[in-house]
């Protein structure tokens, strides 16, 4: 039985390694789909065109970088210009240089490239993944501040904190 799940787990790290090897040459292109922004309490999502443009910057000895270009509608209306940098040689942990100051960490999770970061009180959870030669973003919205603490405090009841879900995204991109 112990061989059994020693083969099935280095299978699945075979895998998931393999993945995160030929990312993000796999996903170079220009991807293009409908982002539906859900708000909380709202059964409606807003619909938006989006795009994620990924491109090697070439450098000598190689791409050193890569283009995560993404727009918002149109380029005229919301473009982000922004660089994706390995940070590791395992291919597990990336940033998202946004050329202004601010770089947001990702890294590969369950065959997911995916992230969080705190901004004006509210923590952003983002992942993109491929499925059936898709390309899938998602990005939740949370509080930053708790709107309630349970628990007593003990060992079998520890404070618990529940923050306010307020947006949930999701796009599925096609190459173009």
């Amino acid at each position: 039985m112990k061989s059994i799940m020693l083969i099935i787990s280095c299978f699945v790290y075979m895998i998931v390694s393999s993945q995160s090897k030929s990312f993000p040459g796999n996903w170079a292109g220009n991807w293009k789909g409908e982002l539906n922004w859900y708000k909380t309490g709202t059964p409606e999502p807003k619909k938006v065109t989006m795009e994620l443009r990924i491109q090697a910057i070439h450098t000598p000895g190689g791409p050193d970088a890569w283009t995560w270009q993404i727009i918002y509608g149109s380029e005229t209306e919301d473009n982000r210009p922004y660089k994706l940098v390995q940070k590791d040689t395992a291919g597990i942990h990336w940033a998202i240089d946004e050329n202004d100051g601010i770089v947001l960490d990702q890294y590969w999770v369950g065959n997911k490239f995916s992230g969080a970061f705190t901004v004006q009180n509210s923590t952003i959870i983002n992942s993109y993944w491929m499925e059936k030669n898709k390309l899938i973003v998602e990005f939740y919205n949370v509080s930053a501040k708790p709107v309630a603490t349970t628990g007593k405090g003990t060992e079998d009841s520890p404070k618990v904190d529940s923050y306010k879900v307020g947006s949930y995204q999701k796009a599925i991109l096609t190459r173009q």
